[in-house]
């Protein structure tokens, strides 16, 4: 079951500085999607990035467990204007992320994780882009917050070097695409482990849909390289891509040959 908070109340939660310019207005088409893991608690420091979202806007977050007792109380003490809501599925990233673009009413689909966090300043470029290519795919480049290894400042440098030169920008950074266009992607895949994001976007160049770096900058959280290893959880990550990649750079090789 879920329920959309259609009428947030005013709190007295005061917004950070660089989130006092004010609404967003061509941010109003906009649905974000944030798929919540178990025990993951840090859509809490999420939501206050949204202070600046205009009223038309909504976002929902997509869990595999009950709304908690305290999410309305979160909501209005953060005098968030746009709508929330919170819906319960079954596990599984791909699964909830293609649940919550079901329950979207807005044109544009944002998938956030829950552990991002946002400026101003990438709303801006995010209002900016999509005004200036409806049809694409955006991305954010990544930067990993000081909860991990200093070592994780090397991958985020391998994100820009694999989203900007291979153009395989990933969930973690932020896609933001129109309802039509994911509908003409087929969704993320459900019947995989993992990669649903890095599959979605070879999708996307099989289908000439071009894919946007927005020119602004999302932090994420660093701590699994620390609980895991970095040199592990690296390797691990790079396994999987490449893993994935080939066979899907041989059907992009031959969609464009036939």
């Amino acid at each position: 079951m879920h329920r959309l908070l259609t009428e947030p109340k005013p709190g007295t939660f005061k917004s950070e500085e660089n989130f006092s310019q004010g609404p967003v207005p061509a941010l109003a088409r906009v649905s974000v999607v944030i798929p919540v893991g178990p025990e993951d608690n840090s859509w809490r420091t999420l939501l206050e990035s949204f202070a600046c979202l205009p009223g038309e806007a909504e976002a929902w977050l997509i869990a595999t467990v009950a709304e908690p007792a305290d999410f309305s109380l979160i909501t209005n003490q953060l005098g968030l204007v746009c709508k929330i809501g919170w819906s319960c599925t079954t596990a599984g990233r791909a699964h909830q992320l293609n649940a919550g673009a079901r329950l979207c009413q807005r044109e544009f689909l944002w998938f956030l994780h829950a552990d991002s966090q946002l400026t101003s300043d990438a709303l801006d470029a995010l209002s900016t882009a999509l005004n200036t290519a409806p049809d694409s795919i955006h991305f954010f480049d990544l930067r990993f917050q000081p909860d991990g290894p200093a070592a994780a400042r090397l991958n985020a440098w391998g994100v820009w070097l694999r989203s900007h030169c291979l153009r395989l920008p990933f969930g973690d950074q932020g896609l933001c695409m129109s309802r039509e266009t994911l509908e003409r992607l087929g969704g993320f895949p459900e019947n995989v482990l993992f990669g649903e994001d890095h599959l979605l976007v070879w999708q996307a160049h099989r289908q000439r849909v071009p894919l946007r770096a927005v020119g602004a900058t999302l932090s994420t959280s660093a701590r699994k390289y620390r609980s895991h290893g970095w040199l592990k959880t690296t390797l691990l990550h790079v396994w999987r891509t490449w893993t994935q990649a080939l066979p899907e750079f041989v059907a992009f090789l031959w969609s464009r040959i036939r």
